[in-house]
């Protein structure tokens, strides 16, 4: 005999005898006849090879195997009553998790900052794991178990996902202040921005950006990386002491412009914003926990998106 081959319903029938100690109470309890619990109570002294109950004047008595299978068949019931209710509320001030966010190196600063300062001030028991993610890699993480939710800019996505759009924001140039191309006698365009060197952040490691995925769609690229880097970290003293120009979103861009004296500088109009979505496994659709989280970084990715386009 296997718990799969058992009929679980027996547990019921067992427990209900235990408490009322008798098949006519018992039947009423379950709302059952009483020569259905009668019958139940048949094939469980076949199963256990033991009478479980006996009758007495004051009601069936329980035998010592029964009495040995009720501390176990209650703790069943127990779980099986757990599994069956309502989740409990969510408190956020009070919990005590950890969640697991990817999101590209360009959102760490304007969405990410705030995020994390909103959390420690209406949740302080919830911890976060920051991981850095291109597309594909959150994918793959999202569906290993290895993060919880990711932001980026996604264009497939497998069916056992889902996503929520977070925000739209176009791409900029930023460059140092003196840079020649904002001193020239006309304004730049597209093929002028294409012939300074590029400072590219990849967290992928491939030199490539959601710019490059843009220019490609176009039949374009650019002319020269000079240096790629994974992450924003040295990309504003690179731009300041050279001639290369880094084409990023325009809440990064404004940033580092306002914090290390940079410059930035409108693409042409013809290149398209980015789109940024927040994904998640589909097994987490009504988590309360997880719909909580999601909200928290979408209203992060919503507040101040940056400039009018």
């Amino acid at each position: 005999m296997t718990p799969y081959s058992f009929d679980m319903n027996l547990f019921a029938v067992f427990h209900a005898l235990m408490e009322e100690r008798s098949v006519t109470l018992a039947g009423q309890r379950l709302g059952r006849t009483q020569s259905a619990v009668s019958n139940s109570l048949r094939r469980m002294r076949d199963l256990f090879g033991d009478p479980l109950f006996v009758r007495t004047p004051g009601g069936l008595a329980p035998t010592p195997r029964a009495l040995e299978v009720a501390r176990t068949v209650s703790e069943i019931m127990r779980l099986s009553q757990e599994c069956l209710s309502q989740p409990s509320d969510f408190v956020p001030e009070t919990a005590r998790l950890r969640f697991v966010i990817g999101a590209p190196d360009r959102l760490s600063l304007p969405v990410m900052l705030p995020f994390l300062e909103d959390l420690r001030a209406t949740a302080p028991g919830i911890s976060i794991d920051l991981r850095t993610t291109d597309r594909g890699f959150a994918i793959r993480l999202i569906e290993v178990q290895e993060i919880d939710v990711a932001l980026g800019w996604f264009d497939r996505l497998p069916p056992t996902l889902s996503r929520e759009h977070a925000n739209k924001e176009a791409l900029v140039c930023l460059c140092r202040k003196d840079h020649p191309i904002l001193n020239g006698e006309r304004p730049a365009d597209l093929a002028m921005v294409l012939s300074y060197p590029h400072l590219v952040v990849s967290s992928g490691g491939d030199r490539k950006a959601a710019f490059d995925s843009i220019l490609k769609r176009e039949g374009l690229h650019r002319e020269a990386v000079m240096v790629s880097v994974t992450n924003f970290t040295m990309a504003p003293n690179l731009l300041q002491e050279s001639d290369m120009i880094g084409v990023f979103t325009v809440r990064t861009a404004d940033y580092f412009a306002r914090n290390y004296g940079l410059a930035t500088l409108p693409l042409p109009m013809e290149i398209e914003p980015i789109a940024h979505d927040l994904i998640w496994h589909r097994r987490f659709d009504s988590d309360p926990k997880h719909q909580w989280i999601r909200e928290k970084l979408l209203a992060a990715c919503r507040q101040g998106e940056g400039r009018p386009e």
